[in-house]
């Protein structure tokens, strides 16, 4: 099958799927610009600050993008998925699943002033519901630091021989891809400083900021001094999303994830060029299930592929940094279901660079392509170079840029979202609590500065030892987050009297997902625990499995009984 026809299929199905189902979606949740969003009504220059639709669409994007849409496919199809199964998931899981999730979390969001997932199920749920979440939420969001963390320092640290010397041939592009992004952190806060306290032209400073772009990878490929080990940049990622936690997002959050989007669009666009110029073929990669495939197709590929078809970080992302910088009710629709679908297009993407490096393997037995950012960035790399030879170098300096950026802008956003939630847990914000207000060991542990430095310490602290012991249980709690998400979605359209049916499949089947992956998951670590050679990582999984089993069950008894009618919201 040829990988072009396929994009092009894929494309027209979910450009559809975002005309026909997203209007109608608006339509039934009464999506309407005379409601204020929390961008107007409760502005304070630091966290609720509305911003123009092509700016918020690129912090949406580039935060729920991260390295997910790349990873989980190419994960799925290393695990010897087939490429039509993996497809399959992305187009209905899109389309019907993700972005569903996407869009609801962000209006329901701004119905509930700005609030995140938790306040949502504290309001139409109940507070113990409330508190249940945030801790499981609390938990993976510490994981989410801890692996991004952890994948940016790998991607920026330069390798070293057993003498302590840099190895320079394995250094160099690592030194290339860490300049461009200090630069581009410092062209971003001059963009924002400019925009939002000079009133400098938006047209203008976005076409000066995109030639900026272009010169800062021109100098990062020229001029490249850094060449830091693993450990040192990990300590000045922590104090980076440290302090990127608790600035004004005009400062550094819209305006870097705002230039980021074009990083996006370009790696986008290259990807189609690719595509194009190469018509990779897919005949090498199996069609449902391949021979080398160990492990079961369900519920193994529904938590695997994740941000490409639907992720829980997403409603994070929609109710804890996009619902506050929402400047009206119809930008949602593009912005969190149309991103949601431009998701599923890197994805589709993906697939075929999938297609193309594992041809390329084939055929170039001691040129092969490893690991997710060998074989997206150079399988697409590929795809332009066999074409238009001399090229290999620039192109693959940009999609590497462009996937550390991703998990940098994810990084430092799910650090915000990590503050958001301990202070939440421990304050009644439905009642106007703040850690000025509220005072005593309260207020200190809800300060953001305390909130902040917790969750970077735990972050970074797992990062640097072991974080991959657990990460197994990653895509299966990443996918709870995603029930629990449309659960409490459809709670709150339940309240209202609006239609929630679209919820009920999608919140029944990633519970059933999520129990099943996880219960999988749990045996063989447990097989592991029992054969005598486990370290402390088995143990770990063991007992968080099981943990968020329980947690999954009690949670779903409890939204049955508020969507049943069987039980009311406590006061």
């Amino acid at each position: 099958m040829n990988g072009f026809v396929i994009l092009l299929i894929c494309i027209a199905i979910l450009g559809a799927g975002y005309k026909i189902y997203g209007s109608w979606l608006a339509k039934e949740w009464g999506i309407d610009d005379k409601i204020e969003t929390p961008a107007h009504t409760m502005a304070d220059g630091v966290d609720y600050v509305a911003a123009p639709a092509p700016v918020l669409m690129g912090h949406h994007f580039s935060s729920i993008a991260g390295a997910g849409p790349i990873t989980g496919p190419i994960g799925a199809i290393s695990l010897g998925f087939g490429w039509l199964a993996c497809l399959g998931w992305i187009l209905i899981g899109g389309i019907f699943f993700g972005g569903v999730h996407d869009y609801g979390a962000l209006v329901a969001s701004v119905r509930h002033r700005g609030g995140s997932i938790g306040e949502i199920i504290s309001v139409n749920m109940g507070k113990r519901a409330k508190r249940l979440f945030i801790i499981f939420a609390y938990l993976t969001l510490i994981l989410v630091v801890a692996a991004f963390a952890a994948i940016v320092a790998s991607t920026f640290a330069a390798k070293f021989d057993a003498s302590g010397n840099v190895i320079m041939a394995q250094s160099v592009n690592p030194a290339r891809v860490a300049m461009v992004s200090l630069l581009f952190i410092l062209i971003a806060m001059v963009f924002g400083f400019f925009v939002y306290r000079r009133n400098a032209s938006m047209v203008t400073s976005t076409l000066i900021g995109i030639v900026a772009i272009v010169a800062i990878i021109w100098i990062g490929i020229n001029w490249h001094p850094l060449y830091l080990k693993h450990s040192t940049w990990m300590w000045l990622v922590g104090a980076y999303i440290a302090i990127a936690s608790v600035t004004p997002v005009w400062i550094l959050l819209q305006p870097r994830d705002y230039l980021s989007s074009f990083l996006l669009y370009a790696m986008l666009f290259v990807a189609f060029i690719g595509v194009v110029v190469a018509q990779p073929s897919f005949s090498s990669l199996p069609l449902i299930e391949g021979a080398n495939c160990k492990t079961y197709v369900f519920p193994v590929l529904f938590t695997t592929i994740a941000c490409g078809a639907i992720s829980g970080f997403h409603s994070l992302v929609s109710s804890g940094t996009t619902s506050k910088q929402l400047d009206k009710e119809t930008d949602a629709q593009p912005i969190a279901y149309g991103g949601m679908l431009l998701e599923c297009v890197l994805a589709v993407l993906t697939l075929c660079a999938c297609a193309y490096a594992f041809s390329w393997n084939q055929s170039h037995p001691n040129a092969l392509l490893k690991g997710p950012v060998a074989i997206f960035g150079g399988g697409i790399a590929h795809m332009i170079d066999d074409t238009i030879p001399g090229t290999f170098d620039v192109l693959n300096t940009l999609l590497v840029l462009t996937y550390s950026a991703f998990c940098l802008t994810s990084l430092d956003t799910a650090t915000r979202l990590g503050r958001f939630m301990f202070q939440e847990f421990w304050l009644d914000t439905a009642a106007g609590e703040t850690a000025e207000n509220v005072g005593g060991i309260r207020g200190f542990l809800a300060n953001p500065y305390f909130a902040t430095l917790i969750t970077v310490f735990f972050g970074v602290m797992l990062g640097m030892n072991g974080f991959a012991k657990i990460w197994a249980l990653f895509g299966s709690a990443n996918q709870l987050l995603a029930a629990l998400g449309l659960m409490a979605v459809a709670a709150w359209l339940n309240n209202i009297g609006k239609n929630n049916k679209m919820f009920v499949i999608p919140t029944c089947f990633m519970m059933v997902v999520t129990i099943s992956s996880l219960a999988l998951n749990t045996k063989a670590q447990w097989a592991i625990i029992q054969s005598g050679k486990a370290d402390w990582g088995p143990y770990s999984q063991v007992f968080f499995g099981v943990l968020l089993i329980v947690l999954a069950v009690e949670l779903a008894i409890e939204g049955y009984q508020i969507l049943s009618g069987k039980k009311k919201v406590e006061a």
